[in-house]
């Protein structure tokens, strides 16, 4: 699809210059709520799935077969889910609707290799054309080639040098794990042990893709190629330090395996797993495996219980989770029943279940660099001491500030005082760490993915401003550190208005978060900002009076705000932001109501299959399947408060 083609579809033409009726709009809301409030759990929280590429389901696969631990129940139930995903070209996108991505379609073809399926079957040989088309199995990520190095595919100099002596550098070192993001940080620490000891899977079978390839790996001599002049620096010292792995004394290799064992083991998190996402777990698993734990061990079998805690099963088909996002939800899922009115003996048990998990005196990584920075955030799964979350926070804050402030007065105090502590030094705000900034080390080979930082955005800096915002009236000391994010905000701006959205997909959701969070910080409607921000929204709604964005947006920002149809989700974002920004009721909140109300189903929900957020820009995407059910309901609230008060 071309960017004209986007385009085409996407003028706002003929909507509705009146809004539906009140009665529709109270019927809409009041099924819409009912339905929420039914899936809500018997404790009061909210969990819906969350959804990845086929990636997820083919790395479980792939670590039975690297244990040899294969359910071979399992494996079919995800073989088929994974098959049911190919595409007509071939491959396997990272969103649907996306290109052919390798190494996702290497890891799945691998999968459904290992599973059974024949190379001359009709869809496999589809898939070995998409990927030999697109560079072959050597083109594929550095993730990806660590597999193949230990499935005794590639050889081990097709991945980047990572010596478990990388627990020992100092903290003034270039290279440091404290200067990394904690997804990269609970990733990389298992992966430096399995590299270590060059630990092979069993792979019983001896399955293997020798036929992805173009050239044979052994033969293979372009697996990184250059990314920029410092990254060219940077494979040539590594190349230069490659030796030095034969000759570390033992003493230190053993010293530095310590270390990186103690890591894991402080961090495995109980049921919930290593940084509670699936790729650390796994490493982690085989981590200790290699270390010579037993199966019976407890590390082990807890380890295994925290990955198998993210399967999604059913009879047909089944899948694996790349984690789980009740804390996400259930915090939003109550600003919607909050903002659609009633519905408050609801909200505040789920408020009470989030109270109880506010995240105080434990241990976490972002200590390293605020150590006498006294705890309050939460985090983003049912547990992840070491890693809460400022977007997290700042919405459960939110919500506790919206519905009951005196009630949670305490723990908003804390979630205040943790988040201003967090907030980096140009006024921003990122998702786990404050002054993730250290940019050059997206040049490093192992981060071909250049994801490996976590600096401030758009949307964790307006989330953690708009709760800011509500408080600082009460509490002035907040004052410097809004006034600081509100400048930071006004910097990022794009200079056709919008915002880029690290954590949602992807202007929509950004330009929805900076506007609230300057609405609410008082900044002025007829601020240049705003008015930009709101002109841009209304420059992107389509025809049907919704809005739509498509992750192609990540690849190419002139897609910013298009495609081809519209979602329940991202209209519902563009009018919270709209309303935020003072648009008036007419015929823009009209159409997006209308889109709406048209969408709802019979349940009184709304259901989207698109991929709605980034886990990494251009690297990973996600599904939550609770953004169409409460992310609709919270507009639509919004909206007929809207009516209301133009009316009165």
């Amino acid at each position: 699809m071309t960017h004209r083609a986007f385009e085409e579809t996407a003028t706002a033409q003929a909507l509705k210059p009146e809004p539906s009726t009140r009665s529709e709009l109270d019927s809409a809301i009041a099924r819409a709520r009912a339905a929420l409030e039914g899936l809500c759990q018997p404790d009061g929280h909210w969990v819906f799935e969350l959804e990845a590429d086929c990636t997820i389901p083919s790395e479980y696969i792939l670590m039975m077969h690297f244990m040899d631990e294969v359910d071979v129940q399992r494996q079919r139930a995800m073989a088929a889910y994974i098959r049911n995903r190919q595409q007509e070209d071939g491959g396997w996108p990272l969103y649907p609707g996306g290109s052919v991505d390798v190494s996702c379609s290497v890891k799945a073809y691998y999968a459904l290799k290992l599973a059974g399926d024949t190379p001359d079957a009709a869809h496999m040989e589809r898939a070995r054309e998409a990927i030999l088309a697109n560079g072959g199995a050597a083109r594929s990520n550095v993730f990806t080639r660590i597999m193949l190095a230990q499935f005794r595919q590639v050889p081990w100099r097709a991945i980047p040098f990572m010596p478990v002596e990388i627990m020992l550098l100092p903290r003034w070192f270039p290279f440091h794990l404290s200067k990394i993001s904690y997804w990269s940080r609970a990733v990389m620490v298992p992966l430096l042990v399995l590299y270590t000891l060059r630990v092979r899977s069993a792979n019983p079978s001896g399955t293997g893709i020798r036929e992805l390839f173009v050239t044979p790996p052994e033969q293979e001599k372009n697996y990184f190629p250059v990314r920029s002049k410092l990254n060219r620096v940077l494979l040539a010292l590594e190349r230069l330090a490659r030796p030095a792995h034969a000759i570390v004394p033992g003493i230190l290799r053993r010293r530095a395996l310590r270390a990186a064992e103690r890591w894991i083991v402080e961090r495995l998190n109980g049921q919930n797993g290593l940084g509670a996402i699936f790729p650390a777990m796994v490493n982690a698993y085989e981590a200790l495996s290699a270390l010579g734990y037993s199966a019976d061990h407890p590390h082990l079998r807890q380890a295994r219980a925290a990955i198998d805690g993210l399967l999604v099963e059913a009879e047909s088909e089944s899948y694996c989770q790349p984690c789980v996002s009740p804390v996400w939800d259930t915090c939003l899922a109550c600003l919607a029943l909050h903002f659609s009115d009633e519905s408050r003996a609801l909200v505040i048990d789920g408020l009470d279940w989030l109270a109880r998990r506010q995240l105080r005196d434990e241990p976490g990584d972002w200590r390293d660099y605020r150590p006498n920075l006294p705890g309050g955030g939460w985090p983003f799964e049912y547990g992840n001491g070491h890693y809460p979350d400022l977007d997290d926070t700042a919405a459960v804050a939110w919500a506790m500030q919206a519905a009951d402030p005196e009630r949670y007065r305490d723990t908003l105090m804390h979630a205040a005082d943790w988040l201003v502590g967090m907030q980096s030094r140009d006024g921003g705000f990122a998702s786990f760490d404050a002054d993730n900034t250290h940019y050059y080390l997206n040049e490093i080979p192992f981060a071909d993915h250049g994801a490996l930082l976590d600096p401030p955005t758009a949307d964790v800096t307006a989330r953690c401003a708009t709760f800011l915002a509500l408080i600082v009236d009460q509490h002035p000391n907040y004052r410097a550190a809004l006034d600081a994010a509100v400048g930071w905000l006004r910097g990022a701006q794009e200079a056709d208005g919008s915002w880029f959205g690290r954590w949602g997909t992807n202007y929509i959701y950004g330009t929805w978060t900076a506007l609230t969070a300057l609405a609410e910080a008082g900044v002025a409607a007829d601020d240049p900002a705003i008015v930009a921000g709101r002109n841009w929204l209304k420059s992107r709604q389509r025809n049907d009076g919704g809005w739509g964005e498509h992750n192609d947006s990540y690849n190419d920002p002139q897609m910013a705000g298009y495609n081809t149809h519209s979602s329940a989700y991202q209209t519902a974002w563009a009018m919270l932001g709209l309303i935020a920004a003072s648009e008036p009721p007419g015929p823009v909140l009209s159409g997006g109501a209308e889109f709406l109300l048209g969408a709802q189903t019979r349940d009184g929900l709304w259901e989207d299959r698109d991929f709605t957020a980034p886990g990494f820009p251009k690297v990973f995407y996600l599904r939550y399947h609770g953004y169409p059910k409460y992310f609709p309901l919270w507009a639509l609230g919004r909206y007929r408060a809207l009516l209301r008060t133009w009316t009165n």
